[in-house]
């Protein structure tokens, strides 16, 4: 019992030091102490400042002209839609001015869509590089433009890695596409067997797919 008192006594002892020497470290870097926790809280509210009165309207004016661009490209005037008239700004203004928002990310890549419709490929990776977004289809199918552009400029080399990276996303209507697209690369590049291996993934794991339906007259060419 004497012990349990004992130890219970010495608990309390190095409670009520180690309190001590807690206070006393405070008292010595008070300053310090509080100047740390004023600037945690100065940068916490110029981090919400900027959210609330910058980028909250940035965001609204992007989406604002986003929309304009938008009904441009859906009737395919992509200069239009780039470039902007006198009544709105285009997509590569949007990309420029408004970087910082989610409409000017989405900006970037309708903008490299635009230049690659325009036959303006070094512009379409450009801008299709800088897009990064998480929509699984948008990014998808901006990953494998890039192929695409690359093919147009005659580079195959390069473009499979792209259509493969955007078969590698996994979503069920694109990547049967970008691997049809890569089987083809693979095939000009003289690479049989890469191919054939991308042309029997399609069979194998998308064979609802509409590149599915003919997939064998791909894998048939090859090994004969």
């Amino acid at each position: 019992m004497a012990k349990k008192e004992t130890d219970k006594r010495d608990e309390f002892q190095s409670v009520e030091q180690a309190l001590t020497t807690t206070e006393a470290f405070i008292e010595k870097y008070q300053k310090q102490i509080l100047t740390g926790i004023g600037i945690i809280v100065l940068t916490v509210l110029a981090i919400l400042a900027f959210r609330n009165f910058y980028l909250r309207p940035q965001e609204i004016a992007a989406e604002n002209e986003l929309y304009k661009a938008e009904n441009y490209f859906s009737v395919d005037s992509f200069e239009v839609a780039l470039n902007g008239n006198f009544e709105f700004a285009g997509f590569k203004e949007i990309a420029s001015k408004y970087r910082l928002t989610s409409s000017g990310n989405v900006a970037t890549a309708y903008a490299g869509i635009c230049y690659y419709k325009l036959g303006e490929y070094q512009h379409a990776i450009k801008y299709l590089s800088q897009y990064d977004g998480k929509d699984n289809y948008l990014t998808a199918t901006v990953t494998g433009l890039i192929g695409d552009s690359y093919v147009e400029l005659n580079e195959t080399g390069k473009a499979v890695g792209y259509f493969e990276k955007a078969a590698g996303l996994d979503n069920q209507v694109t990547a049967p596409i970008y691997l049809k697209k890569a089987g083809l690369a693979y095939e000009s590049v003289n690479k049989p067997d890469k191919a054939v291996k991308s042309f029997t993934t399609i069979k194998e794991k998308y064979p609802q797919s509409n590149e599915a339906s003919d997939i064998d007259k791909y894998i048939a060419r090859i090994q004969k």
